[in-house]
């Protein structure tokens, strides 16, 4: 009898602990808010424009399988789970892992992830890597692989994944040859041709010099960030945008004032020598289709590209602010956590012009700063080693509201205040660091939030409510950016990874914030329904 009653237990706990697993999961696929993603600029195209369009979109479902293949592997094994919870965040975060979560395992059977996801041997060691002499090994365009006596090897990624490439290419050709755009027509034209090569440099060259049409793709192996173990494998991804002509043309006025921008940067002369390009790109878009890279978890509201230093040097960079996810973002997560975390008083100052400058500015400030080293030690890129990405990312997000503030200030920006932009930058930071440690941008918004609040910029009143101090908060600003800019100039990558071990932590008190913020069931972020 005694044993019955024991089975009995345990077989309750079983089902008590999977039926506490699936509500877990059930509140994990709840906390992205669905968003139908459309756009009035879709029905002004022309039915050529249209099958330009789908031909984008057949190409990008294929730049989303490649992904699978590089993150996760046969994406056949989590189309196979059963139909719930499980199976459905895995489709979110393109496995098993929770890209919000550290990219903690969530599916039962799956261990933790794979720093270097698919691009390297799983049993790879770091001895045998070192001892790898290829100077290939650690291009962008590379995956590591066994050869027939089990040794390392470099595969290009133009014959690993050939067979979906060569689909892409057929597809991006027959898309030149309907388009009426000339810019457009170009830069499909290199694109396949750095698909079959990898080298992208002509066809990045060529995407900077379209400048006159009124869709876009952004598609290939682009961002670094889904390898852990290096950072130095692409991810695929395809972005589909349809051009804002208003709103871009309202923008276009500060890509001339660049170079000015940069010499008030808040730092000593010797760290902004470097000038920017003034062919960069503002530009506003509509985003109709994510795949790949910028698809899985959180979803990119804004794009600076190209990545290539070459190219900044020679024509700068493309901004472009995808308009309708950012407003999606504001409207359902922003604004809702400014309800919870901010004294009423302040409130106001949350808006989504605010939000929209913030973010737009972000992208702008990725191509200001320093670029090489003062000391001798190369690129920062290099020098700042598995720092670059969280370190580049939290002077893109201090530089950005340092240039909203000084645009402010030179009656450029009129539609927002200095308060503004600063507040609801302070509820921006909190909607990032629930990203997670495990995205780069995770890390820099806590970095960032941690020293704002040491220096002052706001505190918590006696309901725990945010009440910001804009004084404090305007010399925060400018010594954070200066910090984070004689790291990068000087190259001192074990300061960088000594603060960020410090300071790249959720503490206590933010800790409660969020769960304030989770309590009240505000999404962490979105996940689309594409319209057509």
């Amino acid at each position: 009898m005694k044993k019955l009653y024991i089975m009995a237990a345990t077989a309750i706990a079983v089902a008590a602990c999977g039926q506490t697993q699936e509500s877990d999961l059930k509140d994990k696929v709840e906390s992205y808010a669905v968003v139908e993603v459309s756009s009035p600029l879709y029905d002004a195209l022309s039915d050529d424009d249209k099958k330009v369009i789908d031909l984008f979109r057949q190409a990008g479902e294929i730049m989303d399988g490649l992904f699978w293949k590089q993150t996760f592997g046969d994406k056949a094994e989590i189309e196979a789970l059963p139909d719930g919870y499980a199976k459905e965040y895995a489709m979110i975060n393109y496995g098993p892992w929770d890209h919000l979560d550290d990219n903690k395992p969530f599916v039962e059977g799956y261990q933790e992830k794979p720093l270097g996801c698919q691009y390297y041997p799983q049993d790879m060691t770091m001895e045998e890597w070192e001892a790898f002499d290829d100077p290939d090994k650690l291009s962008l365009y590379t995956v590591i692989r066994r050869d027939e006596n089990g040794a390392l090897k470099t595969v290009w990624y133009r014959d690993e994944y050939k067979a979906e490439l060569d689909k892409v290419c057929s597809l991006l050709e027959e898309a030149a040859s309907i388009t009426s755009n000339e810019g457009l027509r170009t830069y499909l034209t290199e694109r396949v041709k750095a698909f079959r090569t990898d080298d992208y440099l002509a066809s990045d060259m060529a995407w900077m010099d379209m400048k006159d049409c009124n869709m876009d793709i952004v598609i290939g192996p682009i961002e670094n960030y889904d390898d852990h173990l290096f950072e130095a494998k692409a991810a695929y991804e395809c972005f589909i945008l349809l051009k804002d002509e208003k709103r871009s043309k309202d923008l276009a006025k500060y890509v001339g004032l660049l170079p000015t921008l940069q010499t008030m940067l808040p730092c000593p002369a010797e760290y902004k020598t470097f000038v920017p390009g003034t062919s960069s790109d503002l530009n506003v878009y509509d985003a109709i289709f994510y795949a790949g890279d910028c698809n899985a978890g959180s979803k990119t509201i804004a794009i600076n590209l190209p990545n290539d230093e070459r190219v900044h040097a020679a024509k700068g960079t493309r901004r472009l602010q995808l308009y309708n996810s950012m407003m999606a973002k504001f409207n359902k997560i922003l604004a809702p956590i400014g309800e919870v975390l901010v004294t009423p008083e302040q409130q106001k100052y949350l808006t989504a012009d605010a939000f929209f400058w913030n973010v737009t500015f972000h992208e702008v400030a990725h191509g200001l700063g320093v670029k090489q080293t003062v000391n001798g030690k190369g690129s920062v890129d290099q020098a700042m080693g598995d720092q670059k990405t969280s370190w580049e990312e939290a002077k893109a997000d201090i530089l950005g509201l340092f240039m909203v503030n000084k645009l402010i200030e030179m009656g450029e920006i009129t539609d927002i205040t200095k308060e503004e932009s600063v507040a609801t930058f302070i509820a921006g930071i909190v909607r990032s660091v629930r990203f997670g440690s495990a995205s780069s941008h995770g890390k820099a918004n806590m970095m960032c939030f941690n020293f704002m609040e040491d220096k002052g910029a706001f505190s918590r009143n006696a309901e725990g409510r945010y009440v910001i101090d804009f004084e404090k908060a305007a010399e925060a600003i400018d010594a954070w950016a200066g910090l984070i800019i004689e790291t990068q100039a000087t190259g001192n990558f074990e300061f960088a990874q000594k603060y960020a071990a410090e300071n790249a932590s959720i503490r206590e008190a933010l800790a409660a914030d969020v769960a304030k913020v989770n309590e009240a069931g505000i999404p962490r972020d979105i996940v689309f329904e594409f319209a057509w």
